[in-house]
């Protein structure tokens, strides 16, 4: 899931945190984020963290681990990455894994591959897993992993054309290929969990932990 582009205003923050308070980086390169974080009034420097991320999860799945521990495993090693190099800053990572009937979707990489995914998960119910993971010197401090459950209504292939024309390339940036948040709502018979959880961002409890530590205002 991600936020489309006209999403993306800047949101003034509000009551800023004392001076002396480590900065946030987000160590992330979803525009998704980035925006959701923005939104909510929190400043935070956007700096990807270059993981093979295809590489983690196979190792990971062949030890046997599920969609929640690789989801949570691949947050951490995004905010550990950055946070090696930047001494003293909360470094946020996130990561979101798609499961539908034991199989995991990535982001589709053509508009082929979309439409195949949408099919596979038409007219069943797929877990989003998003986990969000905080850093600080190599340290981790804090993190929380969310599901929410979707369900699909059954797509015809004419649909699944035409949806997929209307919405272009914003299919490739998603799991799933939809934002819930557009013309994505039009797939889905019930939608079960938090909407930031859907977005990729657990933002809520995020929040929580940062006004604990004096990051942003109580």
């Amino acid at each position: 899931m991600s936020l489309s582009a006209s999403d993306h205003a800047a949101t003034p923050a509000i009551g800023a945190a004392e001076p002396g308070t480590p900065r946030l980086i987000l160590a992330s390169a979803s525009p998704s984020r980035a925006a959701v974080m923005r939104q909510a009034g929190l400043m935070a420097l956007s700096e990807p963290a270059q993981i093979d991320e295809a590489e983690v999860k196979v190792g990971l799945k062949a030890e046997g681990a599920g969609a929640r521990v690789i989801a949570e495993t691949l947050a951490e090693l995004k905010a550990q990455k950055i946070s090696r190099r930047r001494a003293g800053a909360l470094v946020i990572g996130a990561d979101q894994m798609l499961e539908c009937e034991n199989a995991w979707f990535d982001k589709p990489a053509d508009l082929a591959q979309a439409a195949a995914h949408l099919s596979a998960l038409s007219g069943k119910t797929h877990r989003l897993i998003s986990a969000v993971c905080v850093v600080r010197d190599s340290a981790r401090l804090w993190h929380h992993v969310a599901e929410a459950r979707l369900t699909m209504r059954p797509l015809s292939e004419a649909f699944i054309a035409d949806y997929l024309a209307a919405v272009g390339p914003a299919a490739l940036s998603s799991v799933g290929a939809y934002q819930l948040e557009g013309l994505g709502a039009q797939l889905f018979t019930r939608v079960e969990g938090d909407y930031f959880t859907i977005l990729g961002l657990p933002l809520l409890p995020l929040m929580d932990f940062l006004r604990n530590h004096g990051v942003i205002a109580t």
